[in-house]
């Protein structure tokens, strides 16, 4: 018996080698150690994952009304007690009333089999069995004892990936709901009037599927608006894919936008998705479409005609079902004239334009954007900055921030890491920000001595052009020989050195 035991055991564990399939393997091996053991019937019993009772998570042998009827009596019983019992047992079907619709007419054996999961009762193996002595054959208990191991180890690894799954889910949901938080209308800063305009505009265009152009400066916002449109739009639950057409070779970016097939151009050793399939049903936002080459806008122009595309090197024509964004700080009409940019593709994307206002044009918001940074990056270096002093908020509002929101955003940052103290003072924002007097480089100089200086170099100049000849250097000065004559005069000037 030993020899056929191996053979059993080795038949078991080829069968589920081959199988795909956490929740397979398990069926599967109860399946073959019916057929190998010759059993009436068979079940896997195993507590719910829910935490609610018992369940039956497989069978074979039984059929359907038998199987609903074990369903309802799996917690009561002998059942129960089986199913909790950590060693190997056996129960005659006759012993239990409740058993036996199973098997009426014989005295059938049930051999119970614990599956642990680290050391823990976590269910059983049922095997049933009409001659007992088949039920209380050592080698036959053996064999389902190493099959309950094979068993449990399927049902451990299929806990583990339910767990992890949900964990995915539900961080996939947190996150999602802290974008939508993060993004929400309320979270957009700002009280100036060109900014209730942008915010106004926004929520106007959120809940629509009209393509959005967004137009301004560097470090205005763009992409920040494009999020506030996409998480509170009708969108909001699917993809919010970002392009910067910018940042990717000519060569590449109708690869990244439209995919590609299998060996389309060198290096292509799969097939890829591109941009547009990647955010079907959900929004594809275009930073710097100003920079995008003439052929492919030819073929975004496509895309927002037809709402179809092919992969590169592919000819399956696919559909999507995308919401479209763009953003540029180029000039798009001037763009056209110089012929780089498609007229006609200007006007697909130029439905709902926003234009998003530098930060030199709303003052009174800089303090409201420089608290917001101080919260978010005095947690962030793990700093208590309690405010910004009086100076510091004037050098701030007197500064004109070419690069907008950003340059701001980078100034507070950089002020939080060198703040040692709990104030941000002037001396702490950047040199750009800077004045004479704080940063101690104020001059002495009065206007009067510094134009006489700057009228003396430029007589000097003129008279070693000249070779220290004054009617020439007049002319050069577009002066009159007698007033040159009394600068030079005034100002101590040897002209002597000057002659070649």
């Amino acid at each position: 018996m030993k020899n056929e035991s191996l053979e059993i055991i080795a038949h078991l564990t080829a069968t589920v080698a081959g199988l795909r399939g956490i929740s397979n393997e398990a069926k599967a091996t109860l399946e073959e150690l019916r057929s190998q053991l010759q059993s009436d019937f068979a079940f896997i019993c195993i507590e719910r994952w829910e935490g609610a009772g018992p369940q039956i998570y497989a069978a074979d042998g039984l059929d359907a009304s038998n199987f609903r009827r074990l369903e309802t009596r799996v917690q009561a019983g002998s059942l129960s007690s089986a199913f909790k019992s950590i060693s190997q047992r056996t129960i005659s079907l006759t012993s239990d009333p409740s058993l036996a619709f199973l098997d009426p007419d014989s005295e059938t054996t049930l051999v119970s089999t614990p599956l642990k999961i680290s050391g823990r009762v976590v269910g059983a193996v049922f095997l049933a069995f009409e001659d007992p002595d088949d039920a209380s054959d050592e080698d036959a208990l053996k064999i389902i004892e190493i099959a309950a191991s094979m068993i449990a180890r399927t049902l451990r690894i299929e806990k583990s990936e339910r767990e992890e799954s949900q964990k995915l889910l539900e961080e996939n949901t947190h996150l999602k709901q802290e974008l939508k938080e993060k993004y929400d209308f309320s979270n957009l800063i700002g009280n100036s009037s060109p900014m209730r305009q942008v915010c106004d505009q926004v929520e106007q265009v959120a809940r629509s599927n009209a393509t959005v152009l967004l137009r301004g400066e560097s470090g205005t916002g763009k992409e920040m608006i494009a999020h506030a449109i996409h998480y509170n739009s009708l969108r909001s639950k699917r993809p919010f894919i970002k392009v910067n057409c910018a940042a990717l070779p000519d060569s590449l970016i109708e690869a990244e936008l439209f995919g590609h097939e299998k060996g389309a151009f060198t290096g292509a050793d799969r097939m890829k998705k591109g941009r547009f399939e990647l955010a079907d049903g959900g929004t594809l936002f275009l930073d710097e479409i100003g920079d995008l080459p003439p052929q492919t806008q030819i073929k975004l122009l496509r895309v927002l005609q037809e709402r179809e595309f092919e992969r590169l090197g592919g000819t399956e024509t696919l559909s999507t079902n995308i919401r479209l964004i763009t953003a540029t700080n180029r000039s798009l009409e001037e763009l056209i004239a110089e012929g780089t940019f498609r007229e006609d593709l200007f006007y697909r994307l130029n439905v709902f334009t926003i234009f998003l206002p530098p930060l030199r044009d709303r003052k009174s918001d800089i303090l409201l954007l420089a608290e917001h940074f101080l919260e978010k990056y005095e947690g962030e270096h793990n700093k208590r900055i309690r405010r910004i002093s009086t100076p510091a908020i004037d050098m701030l509002t007197a500064y004109h921030f070419p690069g907008n929101v950003r340059e701001l955003e980078n100034a507070i940052e950089r002020a939080v890491i060198v703040c040692d103290s709990n104030v941000i003072h002037g001396r702490h924002l950047p040199p750009t920000l800077q004045t004479a007097e704080v940063s101690g480089t104020e001059t002495n100089v009065t206007l009067a001595s510094a134009v006489a200086a700057f009228e003396s170099d430029m007589i000097q100049d003129a008279l070693k052009s000249s070779g220290g000849n004054i009617a020439k250097a007049a002319k050069m000065l577009d002066s009159t020989e007698r007033i040159l004559g009394y600068k030079i005069k005034k100002y101590g000037i040897d002209t002597i050195r000057f002659r070649r």
